[in-house]
């Protein structure tokens, strides 16, 4: 048997909203995009969404739409994406990583509040929801609120999610969502700001595309046409094109769907594996029904009778695709080098990192894939 770590499900209105766009004579940002964006606002409970090219481009926008700039200092889980770090290089400001909760990779507010006493000219926060789990955004807030310190949520990871009676997307100054290809909606390359404060909702639409101050759609589709633009700020070119947007729609329409059936693999490995003595699962705040179970990952412990690297091998050989859910960014190069970083400062991302693998998940995983899957794990890790 073959089950690849991800696979595409495009069961709904993608290819015929994608039919529309193209008919339309209008590929790049327009009606599609404006769409997507009020009902993914509508979705999160959001008074603004921006819709653009990739969550790294909203990282970069949000980090330079709430002042970010050179000299600041940005606090950033080492557990995460080079992305999440690398958008506070490019206006000039330094990350500052930090450890995350053993089991959830979760920054939680004691591991913050340690954190901002340590390093109390910290500008803003970024919180990875890691996995589709959300972090407790009530006790960060509270703690960024008292020292004016800016919160931008990744949630690359996390729609839907939620957390008491709110969804991800509401609680920041600015939420960051992904749609890349193998993320809990896609629209193949994409992301979405969603946002409360207006000004910043302004400043995020502007630097969208090269700091113009009218959208092009907006120039040719008013009543009475008018090429007439601005150049108000030196922009990016990070819109979202039509085309894109139309198989977000699509996405958008099943995502509870998509999430349910994501929900049930995870109930199966949680159910299959747990109790084996040689793996750690991962720690669940609450109920699944508040996670968007984006992934599940077992992590080998110190007695397992073969590493980490050797079970990926073993899965491989059975045809089952795998990745780790991450390298940590104190062990890339770049940011080892430049900021002197050690693995001993970092204990829980370190335990995790040694012997993670993620396992394939993704609604149309079906129940004998999955126990195939759980088969090859339990003969390499008998127990």
């Amino acid at each position: 048997m073959k089950v690849p770590f991800f696979r595409f499900t495009p069961d709904g209105h993608e290819q015929e909203y994608v039919r529309q766009v193209i008919a339309s004579g209008w590929l790049t940002t327009a009606g599609k995009t404006l769409e997507f964006e009020k009902k993914f606002a509508q979705q999160v409970g959001a008074k603004y969404a921006c819709a653009v090219n990739s969550c790294t481009a909203a990282l970069h926008l949000a980090a330079e739409a709430v002042g970010i700039g050179p000299g600041d200092k940005v606090l950033v889980p080492t557990m995460t994406f080079t992305a999440t770090a690398e958008v506070i290089r490019y206006l000039g400001a330094d990350p500052v990583f930090v450890d995350v909760e053993y089991g959830s990779c979760l920054l939680t507010p004691a591991i913050l509040e340690q954190a901002l006493a340590r390093h109390p000219d910290i500008k803003a926060v970024m919180v990875v929801h890691f996995g589709g789990q959300a972090s407790d955004m009530p006790g960060i807030l509270r703690i960024c609120h008292a020292r004016g310190v800016k919160v931008i949520e990744d949630a690359a990871h996390a729609f839907p999610t939620r957390l008491g009676d709110r969804m991800i997307g509401n609680f920041g100054d600015v939420t960051c969502f992904s749609f890349y290809a193998n993320k809990t909606i896609t629209t193949g390359e994409g992301g979405m700001l969603t946002i409360e404060d207006e000004a910043i909702y302004k400043r995020v639409k502007t630097m969208r595309l090269h700091g113009i101050n009218r959208d092009i759609w907006d120039r040719f589709t008013a009543a009475k046409s008018n090429w007439e633009y601005d150049v108000v700020a030196p922009g990016f070119k990070y819109n979202m094109p039509d085309i894109n947007a139309a198989i977000g729609l699509a996405q958008l329409e099943r995502a509870d769907f998509l999430r349910q059936e994501r929900q049930r693999c995870l109930e199966y490995y949680f159910q299959h594996l747990a109790g084996n003595p040689f793996i750690d699962l991962p720690l669940i705040h609450g109920s699944l029904t508040d996670h968007s179970c984006h992934l599940f990952w077992i992590v080998l412990k110190p007695s397992a009778p073969l590493s980490r690297n050797e079970l990926i091998e073993k899965l491989n050989e059975a045809g089952i695709g795998t990745s780790v859910h991450y390298k940590p960014l104190h062990r890339l190069t770049y940011y080892r080098e430049r900021y002197d970083l050690k693995p001993e400062d970092y204990p829980n991302a370190e335990r995790h990192w040694q012997g993670v693998v993620t396992l394939p998940v993704y609604p149309s995983m079906s129940e004998a894939e999955l126990a195939y899957v759980v088969s090859a794990v339990k003969q390499a890790l008998p127990g």
